[in-house]
């Protein structure tokens, strides 16, 4: 019972910030909002007791949101900072809904499909030991994530590179 009244917690954390981190025009606002929502997702995993990944959430990600600090003082103007930004266009919050339905219907559609395809008992008693999640993790044959993982970070690095490009001061 107490991990369900956690969990609800969590969960309604978790949204409201979501939410007021798309809904807000402050840079500074969305990151902390942001910054909320990785403590939900991570509090989330350590109510499963995955208290590996809940430590990476907040080391690697809560890191990337102070990151994100850094870089917005250093690459949007005073102005902006202050909340003086441009207002959203009504084509674009129209777009925007537009695809947030398509990607819950997505998501709905798959869900349903599964649950036709497996059953909703199918998976309940089968237990993954953290052996074979490491495998995949660093393997490289079909199915397992070492090549993204290493993508991922090549494509970091770019970004932090350009975002330093972009931040440094032209010299006359």
């Amino acid at each position: 019972m107490a991990n369900l009244i956690v969990f609800i917690i969590l969960a309604v954390v978790i949204l409201g910030s979501a939410v007021m981190c798309v809904a807000t025009k402050r840079i500074m606002r969305a990151a902390t909002f942001m910054l909320f929502v990785l403590f939900g997702v991570a509090g989330l995993y350590f109510l499963l007791d995955y208290t590996f990944l809940g430590a990476a959430q907040i080391s690697v990600y809560a890191g990337g949101v102070t990151m994100i600090y850094v870089f917005a003082i250093q690459l949007v103007s005073k102005r902006t900072l202050q909340g003086l930004v441009e207002r959203m266009k009504g084509s674009r919050v129209v777009w925007g809904a537009l695809a947030t339905l398509a990607g819950l219907l997505t998501v709905v559609l798959v869900l349903l499909k599964n649950l036709t395809l497996f059953g909703a008992n199918a998976l309940d008693d089968v237990e993954v030991p953290m052996k074979s999640i490491g495998h995949a993790l660093v393997g490289a044959d079909k199915f397992q994530y070492v090549l993204p993982f290493e993508l991922i970070s090549v494509f970091l690095l770019a970004c932090i590179i350009g975002a330093l490009v972009v931040s440094r001061k032209k010299e006359d």
